[in-house]
């Protein structure tokens, strides 16, 4: 180890007393993530090819949330290799956040993709396009069964905000599986071809539904809000409650990585002699009522 690593490593250290939180993500699966990203992969190029010889949009827009499902994997297994890494000199922080972003971007392309998807519904609303119904319909059926495996395996992965995400996507393609089961046994049954832009378009919207909610995730982590769970007007009163603290400014409370919120901020003591009585009551509270274990707290002395 270099003289530079060893350094950053004692910078990082938790000693006794301080948080368990240690800036690296580790156990998440990559087999699993792999093995899921290989079947989506596969089969999106074979509904992709079949969806443009049977001009099909329900599974040519499947074949897209498949890729899309690919692309999100392939981004989930990138960040969680990277959010394996340890933090450095120059990145105290490590690189847990990559995750968060990766969902980001997932979740902005999954975007664009439901708004191409429902362009080209409305146009084949106005000018019907022949669909050959019968090869949709078996496609789209195998497609649904790796679907249904790719969640299985991720599901039974470790859960992150990433992995969530992935999964969030590959439910959305199995509702197009569906939609496009039922667009094909439609059209061969009925010749009925609006049916094939008129499903397109209701499970787009189902799944615009799931991607805003990963959106606001992983955009409020990536702005470092106030983790959901808790009460950031509740902590404050609850730290100015301790015996000992006069007022409570500067305060700060976040996530270091999805479910480890932190805490920062300054606290005015009557008396500075009893800092460390007050720091440890302090600690106590703020784990056993907020669950907030990473925390870095300023005394300053009661100004008359």
């Amino acid at each position: 180890m270099s003289d530079q690593s060893a350094s950053s490593a004692h910078l990082h250290a938790h000693l006794d007393g301080d948080a368990r939180h240690g800036h690296v993500i580790e156990g998440r699966s990559q087999a699993a993530m792999g093995l899921a990203l290989g079947l989506t992969l596969l089969f999106a190029v074979i509904e992709a090819v079949t969806g443009f010889f049977s001009n099909s949009l329900a599974l040519i827009s499947d074949a897209g949330h498949m890729t899309t499902d690919a692309a999100a994997l392939g981004l989930a297994l990138m960040a969680q290799l990277i959010a394996r890494r340890p933090p450095s000199s120059r990145h105290s922080f490590g690189f847990v956040r990559a995750e968060a972003l990766a969902a980001f971007v997932n979740s902005l392309a999954m975007l664009l993709l439901v708004g191409w998807i429902v362009y080209e519904a409305a146009k084949r609303l106005a000018h019907p396009e022949h669909v050959q119904g019968g090869t949709v319909f078996v496609v789209a059926t195998i497609g649904a069964c790796i679907n249904i495996l790719v969640a299985w395996v991720l599901s039974r992965g470790e859960q992150s905000i990433n992995t969530r995400a992935a999964l969030v996507n590959v439910l959305g393609d199995l509702l197009g599986s569906v939609a496009a089961i039922a667009a094909g046994a439609i059209i061969h049954f009925t010749g009925w071809l609006r049916i094939d832009p008129i499903l397109s378009i209701f499970v787009s919207l189902l799944i615009l539904k799931s991607t805003f909610g990963v959106l606001r995730e992983s955009y409020h982590f990536l702005m470092e809000g106030v983790p959901h769970q808790i009460d950031y007007l509740g902590v404050g009163a609850d730290l100015a409650a301790v015996p000992g603290v006069l007022s409570v400014h500067d305060l700060h409370v976040w996530d270091m990585s999805p479910g480890e919120p932190a805490l920062i901020g300054h606290l005015e003591i009557a008396d500075l002699n009893a800092w460390p009585e007050v720091l440890r009551a302090v600690k106590e509270m703020l784990l056993a009522k907020h669950g907030i274990d990473h925390v870095t707290l300023q005394p300053e002395p009661h100004n008359h």
